[in-house]
C-alpha cells in the first residue's frame, strides 16, 4: 500500500471572507479521514515559476483515501468556499513504496 499526497497550491486569493468559512469548514470535513498535516501554508520559497501565495500537503493512507475526502459531501460543501475564495491548484500524487 503506497501512501498519497493532497498538494494544495494557493495562486491568489479573492475573498478573504470566503476563505475564513472554508478553513472552518474544510477542518470539519478531515474528520473521520486519516489525514496527517505535513505542511500548511508555512514559510516557502520559489525556486522557479511563478510565486505562489501559499502550499498545504496533506498525506493520507492510499490514493483512495484521498479521493474519499476530497469528494466527501463536507468537502465538497467546503470547496464551493474556497472556489469563491482562492484560485488554487489542487493535485493528488501517489508516494513511493515504502
Amino acid at each position: 500500500m503506497m501512501s498519497a499526497y493532497v498538494v494544495m497550491i494557493r495562486e491568489r486569493t479573492l475573498d478573504q471572507d470566503e476563505m475564513v468559512l472554508y478553513a472552518q469548514l474544510a477542518k470539519l470535513a478531515r474528520e473521520g479521514h486519516q489525514v496527517t498535516p505535513l505542511a500548511r501554508y508555512g514559510a516557502m520559497e520559489t525556486l522557479e515559476g511563478s510565486p505562489a501565495e501559499g502550499c498545504l500537503i496533506h498525506e493520507f493512507p492510499t490514493i483512495k483515501d484521498a479521493q474519499n475526502w476530497y469528494h466527501s459531501a463536507k468537502y465538497q460543501e467546503a470547496l464551493k468556499h474556497r472556489l469563491k475564495g482562492a484560485e488554487y491548484r489542487v493535485l493528488i500524487v501517489e508516494g513511493l513504496e515504502a
